[in-house]
């Protein structure tokens, strides 16, 4: 399994229906990172049973309150737990600001350092990297600056077929093969052929956040080919008019998006409280793309 997605919070602006504001918990190669931390998201956290004190990194998409005032509590409450390691934040211009206020005016003092990266709006930046994996910003069409995120695993290394190699084999001769090299004696000869011992890499995955947008195509060579999606989808077709005042898309348009996009699976999230129930959400989506699926609270995606 290359990586899990759990709903936090799916909702727009107020918790309504059971449902809470943007948050989620992407996990890869065993990393979790959280993005987004609407009101509550802490509360969300322990329903779940994610430890919060395993997210060293935090990803939040713009300054509306529904994508960020659960933040300061989040931080709080990881200072009260006794945290000692350093918390990585990227977020928008000014949010160093608003945690530097709030820490000053309420007189705290961490017990641990906040690391925080404020992306540049309008463009595309490598925000964080390992040795498995990258994660870029990418520019989103909403009322203020708002950034989506797209997680992709880093190109892996070609497998080795087991059972034909030696066992005494040196560890230098395995790497050369998973590096796609043949392995040579001293004379320049071909000693293991790698086309023979070898398979092709196992796939890379990717994972890519729409937080709130407007309908925009430039956003497409971003998420070509994602094995999945989380786009908003505020409104229904029939609000086309108020989701373009309010910088919004609706569920036909993120399927459009989806679609366009060839991506393997499309979440929907970011719900308007006018929506007691979400399955004529979902159908009006799956009449433009079929592989959609409901962003809903606790669900856990995988991607293998």
């Amino acid at each position: 399994m290359s990586y899990t997605l759990q709903i936090l919070g799916s909702n727009a602006a107020i918790a309504a229906h059971h449902r809470h504001q943007t948050s989620q918990v992407l996990t890869m190669m065993q990393v979790p990172f959280l993005i987004d931390c609407g009101e509550g998201t802490q509360a969300r956290l322990k329903k779940f049973k994610v430890k919060s004190q395993r997210i060293d990194h935090i990803f939040i998409s713009h300054l509306h309150g529904d994508h960020f005032y659960g933040l300061m509590g989040l931080i709080s409450s990881m200072h009260l737990y006794g945290r000692k390691k350093e918390l990585n934040i990227y977020g928008p211009p000014g949010l160093k600001e608003i945690i530097a206020i709030q820490l000053k005016y309420s007189q705290s003092s961490l017990n641990y350092k906040i690391n925080l990266t404020e992306w540049t709006p309008g463009e595309s930046e490598l925000l964080y990297e390992n040795v498995n994996l990258t994660v870029h910003s990418f520019p989103l069409d909403h009322r203020i600056d708002c950034s989506g995120f797209l997680f992709r695993e880093k190109p892996k290394k070609r497998r080795i077929k087991k059972g034909l190699l030696e066992k005494d084999i040196s560890p230098l001769k395995i790497i050369a093969l998973k590096d796609g090299k043949d392995v040579l004696d001293d004379d320049g000869n071909v000693l293991l052929a790698n086309d023979k011992y070898t398979m092709p890499p196992a796939r890379s995955c990717s994972y890519a956040f729409c937080s709130d947008t407007k309908y925009t195509e430039s956003i497409l060579p971003y998420i070509k080919e994602v094995d999945l999606l989380y786009h908003e989808a505020t409104f229904m077709e029939d609000m086309h008019d108020r989701a373009e005042a309010t910088h919004h898309t609706t569920t036909k348009q993120a399927g459009e998006i989806a679609k366009k996009a060839n991506v393997n699976k499309l979440l929907i999230g970011h719900f308007s409280t006018r929506y007691k129930e979400l399955e004529p959400m979902l159908a009006e989506t799956k009449s433009v793309f079929d592989k959609a699926e409901l962003a809903i609270e606790g669900e856990v995606f995988s991607v293998e």
